[in-house]
Formats: C-alpha cells, sequence, structure tokens
C-alpha cells in the first residue's frame, strides 16, 4: 500500500485543515472498525491455559525480585541442607582414625576415639562389555563316519552377538528418550566401549519386533474385555507423510496404534468388535459413540471456555467454567462418596446448568459453547453415577507426551515397521508402569518371555 504524502499544511487553509482533519478522522474510525471484525473473527491468542496447545509453548512472565524466597535455599551455602541418604550396603568402608593428637603429639588408643560423621562417596565403574567366546566343536565318528556338532548353552547360539541385556537398553534409550541411532551408537561407544554400528541397531530392533507384537496382542485381548476405554490421538510422521499415534488406556492397561487414519475405522478395528460401557473422549467426532455411556474431557472444557472469557463473552463461558470447576472439585472425592450422595450432586449439577443454558450469550463464542453443551450436557456428569470412570482424559495425554517429544527430537519414523515398533515398546511400558514396573525392566521382561504382572 503506498502512503499519500503529508500535505504542506503551511499552504492550507483553517477549512482545508479541518476537511483534512474531519476526512483522517473517518479513516481511522473505519479502520478501528475493520482491525476490531478482524480480531473478534481470530479470537484471542491460543495458549496452554485456553487451548490443547502443550506447557512448552506457553510464555512465562519473568519472575520478579519480589517472588522469589526469602533466604537461602535448601541445601545451599546459606544453611545445611537435608543431604541424600546412606547406601544401606556401602561396597567397602574406609575408617579414619587419628594416629596421635595434633596439638600435643601424645598416641591415641582405640577407646578416645569417636564417630564424628559418616557419609558416603559414589562413583561409576568403568562399564565395559563381558565377552563370552564360545568355540563350538564338531566331532567325526571314527565308526560311522557321521559328525556330531556339540550344543551350545541356551543363549550362546550363533547369531547375532549381543544379548538381551544390550537389546533392551538400545530399545529403552531409542523409545523412551528419543535417542537418534547416530548418537546411540555413539552412546555405546563412549559410556560402554562398546562398537555398534547403524546398521546393527537397525537388525537387532527388527529382531525384537516379534516380542513386542506378541506382548501388544495380550494386551490387546485385555483391553477387549475392558469396562472403561480412553482415547486420543497426536499426530507422527512416516517417511515424511503425515499420519496419527492413537491410545487407547485405562487403569490396566494401554496400547497405542499408529495409522495413516484419524477416523474413527480405527477404533473399530482395535476394539475389534468390543463396545464398553463407557468411553473417555474429546469432542473428536471420531471418538464418539463407540460405548453406551460417553464421559467428556472436562479438562478441553475448561480450556474451551477460557478460550472463550479471553474473547470476550462475560454471560455464558464465565458461569460455566465455575460450574466445571465444581464438578472438577467433586470427582477427586467421587469415590468416597455413596451412590445416593453422588445422585444428589449430578441432580444439582444438572438443575445449575439448567439456569446456565437459559442464559443468552451475545459474543459468537460464548454462543458456541452453548449450542455445543446443549448436545452432550448429558455426557459431563457420567463421572458422578459411576465413579470408576475419570472426569478427564488426562491419563490418554500423558501416554501421548513421549510421542510429541520423539517427534520433535527425531523428525518421525523412516518406515512403518519402525513407528509399529513404537507403539508395541510404549505400549509394553505404559501397561507395566500401571503395575509399579520400570520401563527397562518392562523392556527385558519382553525380551526374555516374561510377561509383567496384571494390576491388582
Amino acid at each position: 500500500m503506498v502512503v499519500p504524502p503529508l500535505p504542506d499544511l503551511s499552504t492550507l487553509s483553517h477549512a482545508q485543515k479541518d476537511a483534512l482533519i474531519v476526512a483522517l478522522w473517518e479513516q481511522v474510525v473505519s479502520l478501528t472498525a475493520r482491525l476490531t471484525a478482524l480480531e473478534q473473527r481470530l479470537g484471542p491468542p491460543k495458549t496452554p491455559d485456553n487451548s490443547s496447545l502443550p506447557p512448552s509453548k506457553g510464555q512465562k512472565p519473568n519472575r520478579s525480585d519480589t517472588s522469589k524466597p526469602a533466604g537461602p535455599r535448601k541445601g545451599s551455602l546459606g544453611r545445611k541442607g537435608g543431604g541424600r541418604s546412606l547406601m544401606a550396603e556401602p561396597d567397602q568402608v574406609v575408617s579414619a582414625k587419628a594416629a596421635g593428637c595434633r596439638h600435643c603429639g601424645t598416641e591415641l588408643g582405640e577407646a578416645d576415639h569417636h564417630l564424628h560423621s559418616r557419609y558416603d562417596k559414589i562413583e561409576l565403574p568403568r562399564v565395559r562389555p563381558v565377552v563370552t567366546r564360545v568355540e563350538r566343536y564338531a566331532g567325526h565318528c571314527s565308526c560311522c563316519g557321521g559328525t556330531t556338532l556339540a550344543p551350545v548353552p541356551d543363549g550362546m547360539e550363533e547369531g547375532t552377538p549381543f544379548g538381551p541385556s544390550i537389546v533392551a537398553m538400545a530399545l529403552y534409550l531409542r523409545f523412551t528418550h528419543a535417542i537418534s541411532y547416530q548418537r546411540l551408537r555413539r552412546l555405546f561407544e563412549h559410556l560402554f566401549s562398546l562398537a555398534v554400528s547403524e546398521g546393527a541397531l537397525d537388525a537387532l530392533f527388527r529382531r525384537a519386533k516379534p516380542a513386542f507384537d506378541d506382548a501388544t496382542a495380550a494386551i490387546l485381548a485385555r483391553l477387549r474385555r475392558s469396562r472403561i476405554v480412553c482415547s486420543d490421538e497426536t499426530s507422527v510422521r512416516i517417511d515424511g507423510r503425515t499420519c496419527w499415534n492413537w491410545v487407547f488406556q485405562n487403569e490396566q492397561v494401554v496400547i497405542h496404534v499408529v495409522r495413516k487414519s484419524r477416523g474413527a475405522g480405527v477404533v473399530a478395528e482395535v476394539m475389534g468388535g468390543h463396545r464398553p460401557t463407557i468411553w473417555v473422549s474429546d469432542l473428536f467426532g471420531a471418538q464418539q459413540g463407540h460405548a453406551d455411556l460417553w464421559q467428556v474431557c472436562l479438562a478441553h472444557q475448561l480450556r474451551d471456555c477460557q478460550f472463550a472469557i479471553d474473547a470476550g463473552d462475560t454471560i455464558f463461558a464465565p458461569r460455566m467454567k465455575a460450574l466445571l470447576l465444581r464438578a472438577v472439585l467433586l470427582a477427586r472425592r467421587r469415590k468416597a462418596l455413596a451412590a445416593s450422595t453422588r445422585r444428589q450432586y449430578r441432580n444439582r449439577l444438572d438443575r445449575d446448568l439448567d439456569a446456565i443454558m437459559a442464559l443468552g450469550p451475545t459474543n459468537r463464542h460464548g454462543q458456541r459453547l452453548r449450542k455445543r453443551y446443549g448436545k452432550v450436557r448429558g455426557d459431563l456428569f457420567t463421572f458422578l453415577i459411576h465413579p470408576d470412570a475419570p472426569p478427564d482424559n488426562n491419563g490418554s495425554e500423558r501416554e501421548l507426551r513421549p510421542t510429541a517429544t520423539h517427534r520433535k527430537v527425531t523428525g518421525g519414523f523412516r518406515s512403518q515397521w519402525g513407528a509399529d515398533l513404537f507403539a508395541g515398546v510404549r505400549s509394553v511400558v505404559g501397561t507395566a508402569a500401571r503395575s509399579g514396573v520400570d520401563a527397562y525392566a518392562a523392556i527385558l521382561n519382553t525380551l526374555s518371555g516374561c510377561q509383567s504382572p496384571a494390576p491388582g
């Protein structure tokens, strides 16, 4: 846009200046109206507080000096900190006793000493691989001329030189810490003095995949008997194309699958005809209609209400957000409430929701929310009738967070089998975590053919 030059004001009469001021004023009013309309169409900026953006996308304000804690922090030089606990069984003990008095030189006996302090000094030994050389002989029979090949102990068969602990370590670092092939090769070389090429890493991952396929199939069978299922999805990249990592989980199991579709057909494929009693998800259409009952994720709704408030709705969204916050507080103690008490709370929330739905918001974001809750109002408080159902889908979002981290760090997958192996490892690790089994132990158990215990 070319801005016309400012006219020479000294040559203008008072009437001409007045006309110029009026024209400029009208232009300012017109541009202001257009800017306001554009802002209303775009809405406020999305943040982690009013949308599904992750916390890493938020902008935290600088902390002021007045908000700093007074005095030194625990463990700083200002005062003595608590310190770490002593190891129960140290590998060695060093006892330091003085032979004589440093003041007068008198020799000190055993009875003259008392314990002044006790502390641990910790070091990591140099880690080196343990290599077992196998010499396998073939015996030739002088009687019949046959050849007998000597048997070898279990785990010492010919083939890959890398044992289960190395495979488990590689899988653990690759799929729970998002370490690339190149960095993983360097890590084994620098920390473990073990040379493993990127091709060897790829080969051992391929050999490990059938074990995780079997473990995932067993977990899937348990999911298809579940009463409650929570689901969500996030994008992944496979060979330069956008695909979707779906997660299906509850308090007992976790299943990850990576598919090219974000449609409801993925849910039908995974559930295999099983229809749970309760489904927990956000409002995405592909996540709906897969169970007898539905619990809408209240965490999503709170953020959407906050977005409408930021967009200027002062009628509907603030009251709806307050109602949802009351429901979230009830959800925290729902399992301790009697069934009759939960029904009373449900009826009270429904009455308050009736009053809110009677409001007439003028802001378009408030109108959009009012229309939404007119459709799903019966699915907002399912958890009060069925307390074993969670009020939100935060568990699914937590399960998908490593997927988002892996996508950002590695840029995605180069093959479908790699994505499927990632999904299998995440399924095993997530399910094992519900039994208190850590990720590395779960991976090693799977490679060894041992299943993690089911949650009690």
